[in-house]
Order: structure tokens, then sequence, then C-alpha cells
């Protein structure tokens, strides 16, 4: 008997198939097969809502809440801070000073600062042909006393006619950019006395 039902089923629908009123204007409503799936019992954006005492369907978010992974609880890591609020000196502690990450600061500093700032750090961009000239020079006793901390800042926020680039580059790149402009200013005032005596046979010093 289940076979028959399948097999009348069958036949009527493709009877309504094949010669039903396909095209037709009507004025009646269409047929709702699954008439819950058109008709959803569910609140739409900013939809009111009887049962909350603000009569709001969206709900606020609960105090202090926040988007998981972004807790960004390390002041150091992502705002350059210290604990007592200043700018922090040196780096953060889950920051690994390596090759790696003077490989990255150096791509991203050639992408984003190296147009106004220079190869080497002295403020001689490209800008500086098209009339920018007020690029300082990373060589100077000012920024090379800067704290890492306030050039985290700056990056993060920009400053005079300098832009933010927090939406650019990630707090982890924007220190990997501090520990290249580090290696910069390292490499203008470097002696002799700072290659370890290991690799001093390679510049022919014994």
């Amino acid at each position: 008997m289940r076979y028959a039902y399948l097999v009348l089923a069958l036949v009527v629908i493709g009877t309504v198939s094949i010669f039903g009123f396909r095209g037709s204007i009507s004025t009646k409503p269409p047929l709702e097969v699954f008439p819950d799936m058109d008709r959803q019992a569910k609140y739409k954006p900013q939809a009111e809502s009887p049962f909350f005492a603000d009569g709001r369907a969206d709900r606020p978010l609960p105090a202090g809440v926040v988007s998981r992974g972004d807790l960004r609880a390390d002041d150091h890591l992502y705002l350059g801070k210290a604990t007592n609020g200043n700018f922090a000196a040196g780096f953060p502690a889950s920051i690994s000073i390596d090759a790696k990450l003077l490989e990255r600061g150096k791509d991203r500093y050639s992408i984003f600062c190296l147009p106004c700032h220079g190869t080497i750090g002295d403020g001689n961009g490209i800008t500086k042909s098209y009339g920018m000239g007020s690029t300082p020079t990373y060589h100077d006793d000012r920024l090379r006393k800067m704290t890492e901390g306030e050039i985290f800042n700056t990056i993060t926020h920009g400053k005079a006619a300098m832009g933010a680039y927090a939406d650019k580059l990630s707090p982890e790149e924007r220190w990997a950019v501090i520990a290249y402009v580090r290696a910069l200013q390292r490499a203008q005032t470097g002696s002799i006395n700072d290659v370890p005596a290991s690799h001093k046979s390679e510049l022919g010093i014994k």
C-alpha cells in the first residue's frame, strides 16, 4: 500500500508539472509547501519586542565583553605602555628579537616607511623629491633616545604629517618595524668593538 501512495504522488506531481497552470495569472496566494520556512518565527534587526522592558529585540552586550581572541590584555604589546601607564622601554616579552623578526620588519619598513624615511632611515625618501621635506631622520639623538613604546604609539596613531598605520600593520608587525629601525640606528653608530670576536676574522681583523 505504501508503494501505491508513492506511485500516486508521483503521478499527481507529474500531471501538475506537465498540465499545470504554470505562467498563468492568479489572484490566489502561492502554494506554500513548507510555510514555516517562508514565515520563520524570528526577530529582524532593530525590530521591536514586547518581551523586553525596553521594547528592543536587539540585546545590548554584557559589560566588559570582548570578541574571542581580542582581549588584548598585554598593554606593552598592544599599546606600547608599561604598567605605570608610561611608554614602555624595550620590547614586549612575547616578541623574540631574531633574524626572522628583523626580516619581517625590513619587509614592512620597505613598503610603508621607506618612501618617506629613506632606505637607511635618514629621512631622504622619494617623497622628499616631491616637496615633503619635514620627514625626520632616525639618527637624530631625540629619536635614538625615544622609547620603543613611544615609537609604537607613533606608528599606531600617527604624528604631525605622518598618518596612522594601525590599519595596515598588526601590533606584531609594528614591533618588527621598530626592531628594524633600531638596527638601522645601530648600523650608523656601530664600531669594530661591537663585532663579536668569533666574527672579526671575517672582516680580516685578528
